[in-house]
C-alpha cells in the first residue's frame, strides 16, 4: 500500500523531535518568543465566539505534537477548557500520553477510512498542521487542507481554528506553505460557509483562520 504524502509532514515533526527534544525546535517552531503568541490566538477562537457554551467547553487538539498548548493553558491557569489531543505520530502521542496521563489523546490520520470516531467537541485547533510542506507541493497541500477541514469542522459544533503561512512576506520560504487570502475564502465560502475570521494581526509570518458555525 502507498503511503499517503501527507505522511511526509509527520515525518518532518518526528525528525525534529528526535533531534531537539521536547522543545519549540522540537515541533519546527523556531523562535520560542513566537510559540506563546500563536498558542494564545488558537484559544481566541473560543473567547471570541459569541455563542460560546456556557461553562467549560471542550477542546480538540488537532496535530497536537507534544501538547505545548495543554501546557500554556495550565501556565496561564486559563479554566472552563476541557482538553483532549489527537496526533498522526506515534511518537507524539506516546509522548504527550507520558506527560498528561490524564489526558485523552488518539493517534489517527484524520484521512483514513478506518480513522478511530473521536466523538464531538465544542471547538477544534489545528496548530502547525498546515505550515510546512516537508516536500509537498502547493496543489498537494492545499488538496491536505481541503480534505482535512470539512472532517475537523465535522467534529466542532461552534467552531475551528488552523494557521497557515502567509503571501504577504519579506520572502517566501520553499518548504512552507504559504496561502493567498483570496484562494482559502473562495474554498471556505463554498464549502463551510461565510461565518469565518482571519487574523493577521499577532506579527508573525502567518495568519489564522476561525471558521464558525
Amino acid at each position: 500500500m502507498t503511503t499517503p504524502r501527507h505522511h511526509e509532514i509527520a515525518r518532518y515533526y518526528e525528525a525534529s523531535l528526535a533531534e531537539h527534544g521536547d522543545t519549540h525546535l522540537g515541533v519546527a517552531w523556531p523562535k520560542a518568543e513566537d510559540v506563546p503568541v500563536r498558542h494564545d490566538v488558537m484559544l481566541d477562537l473560543v473567547a471570541r465566539d459569541p455563542a460560546r457554551p456556557e461553562g467549560s467547553v471542550r477542546l480538540l487538539d488537532l496535530g497536537c505534537g507534544s501538547s505545548h498548548l495543554l501546557e500554556h493553558i495550565q501556565a496561564t491557569g486559563l479554566g472552563g477548557v476541557e482538553y483532549a489531543g489527537a496526533d498522526i505520530s506515534e511518537p507524539f502521542v506516546a509522548l504527550s500520553r507520558r506527560k498528561f496521563p490524564d489526558t485523552e489523546y488518539w493517534c489517527l490520520d484524520l484521512l483514513s477510512d478506518d480513522a478511530t470516531p473521536l466523538g464531538r467537541f465544542d471547538y477544534v485547533v489545528m496548530n502547525g498542521v498546515f505550515t510546512v510542506r516537508a516536500g509537498l507541493s502547493f496543489e498537494e497541500m492545499f488538496d491536505f487542507l481541503t480534505r482535512m477541514l470539512p472532517r475537523a469542522f465535522a467534529l466542532a459544533d461552534r467552531g475551528i481554528a488552523f494557521n497557515v503561512m502567509s503571501k504577504h512576506v519579506d520572502w517566501e520560504r520553499d518548504d512552507l506553505f504559504h496561502v493567498p487570502f483570496d484562494t482559502l475564502a473562495a474554498w471556505l465560502t463554498a464549502n463551510l460557509g461565510r461565518r469565518y475570521v482571519f487574523r493577521a494581526d499577532y506579527g508573525l509570518y502567518e495568519y489564522t483562520t476561525y471558521v464558525y458555525r
